[in-house]
């Protein structure tokens, strides 16, 4: 009985880590970053003097400054999922990887990587050589930004993909195609 007691104590939690993200959403709504910056500074500019009019009209987005260097639709691997990846430039250089309308099934310790194979082998239980791993997924519904380190060689990537770190599968992936 005690055994039993003891294997449960460890079954339940271990059980609850691995099952609870297939039904619990995480909604993520991020704007693009330049986008964001350039109104909230408007927005607090006007907000500090009330009842000043303001002669500016609100700045337009530097969505005209901004490039796309890639992009493409998720596609399901392990698991059923939706949107686009797109890679932007920034207009101070930077560059961000952003997913819209991006929608895939919750699991335990998604990453977002990018990975130099277009398109991505189902490889459960092994990782794709050459992966960069940008980090934790924000959530698995809705728009989100991941920043790109300087450093990182772009051409070296053909895909992103959503990685399940503990059992070590892709759920879904998208191809990096230049615009």
């Amino acid at each position: 009985m005690k055994a039993a007691t003891s294997a449960l104590a460890i079954a339940l939690p271990v059980g609850w880590y691995l099952l609870s993200p297939l039904f619990i959403d995480r909604v993520v709504e991020e704007e693009l970053p330049a986008v964001a910056a350039e109104a909230t500074a408007a927005m607090e500019e006007a907000m500090a003097e009330p009842d000043k009019r303001m002669e500016a009209p609100m700045p337009e987005s530097d969505m005209a400054s901004m490039r796309i260097l890639a992009q493409g639709e998720f596609y399901d691997l392990a698991h059923q999922g939706k949107g686009r990846a797109t890679l932007y430039e920034l207009a101070d250089g930077s560059r961000v990887l952003r997913f819209e309308q991006f929608k895939v099934l919750n699991g335990p310790e998604l990453h977002v990587w990018l990975v130099p194979v277009d398109p991505v082998p189902n490889t459960v239980g092994r990782e794709i050589a050459g992966y960069v791993d940008l980090g934790p997924l924000k959530g698995n519904i809705g728009d989100q930004n991941y920043d790109l380190p300087e450093a990182l060689e772009l051409g070296d990537f053909k895909s992103v993909v959503i990685w399940c770190q503990p059992f070590r599968v892709p759920f879904n992936a998208a191809p990096l195609n230049p615009p």
